[in-house]
């Protein structure tokens, strides 16, 4: 269900960002000075990675051998990147949090990086949106019922799927009940 809110209205423009040359030293060094969990890595307007605090910390158990400042950003950052388009919905930003276990998009147009997203930013939006999107979402799934409900194809018996005596709807050449109905 889409809200109307576009992920260019949530985005931070003015994202922290490094080249994939700096070395890991230095790309902590920025990370606790903009107070920030993770750095785009990119070269001119393209995007080439992202590199997280969790990744330096691994960096710094597997390769404790070598010095942070001989590990180029390059060497550690995570190339296969998911992104997002600007004009998607936010609803489509928070599906991709949820589905690939996330917590940050960074937002490309034409192929040109242009801003990023992250699970905060999305959690910035007024609390009371939610609750109107919620309720919105409510409303579609009660007038879904009602069409069903007054559906000239209804019987009352027993359900196809759960075996519960009910009001049955005909769905997909089955007779069914609401409950199962909603569960599809």
């Amino acid at each position: 269900m889409e809200t109307g809110i576009k992920v260019g209205d949530l985005m931070t423009r003015n994202f922290i960002f490094a080249s994939p040359e700096t070395n890991l030293k230095e790309c902590a060094k920025l990370m606790v000075k903009k107070r920030v969990g993770s750095l785009i890595i990119k070269e001119h307007d393209k995007l080439k990675g992202i590199l997280t605090e969790k990744d330096i910390i691994w960096a710094i158990v597997k390769k404790s051998k070598k010095d942070l400042a001989n590990i180029l950003a390059k060497d550690l950052m995570r190339r296969k990147v998911v992104t997002i388009k600007p004009g998607a919905d936010i609803t489509e930003a928070m599906e991709k949090f949820r589905k690939k276990k996330l917590r940050r998009l960074p937002v490309l147009e034409n192929g040109k990086l242009i801003g990023f997203l992250t699970n905060k930013d999305v959690l910035k939006i007024d609390p009371g949106l939610f609750q109107m999107i919620a309720e919105t979402i409510m409303i579609k799934e009660e007038t879904a019922k009602l069409k069903r409900r007054d559906n000239p194809q209804r019987n009352e018996g027993i359900c196809e799927e759960c075996g519960d005596y009910n009001i049955l709807y005909r769905e997909d050449g089955q007779l069914i009940c609401d409950n199962c109905y909603s569960k599809r």
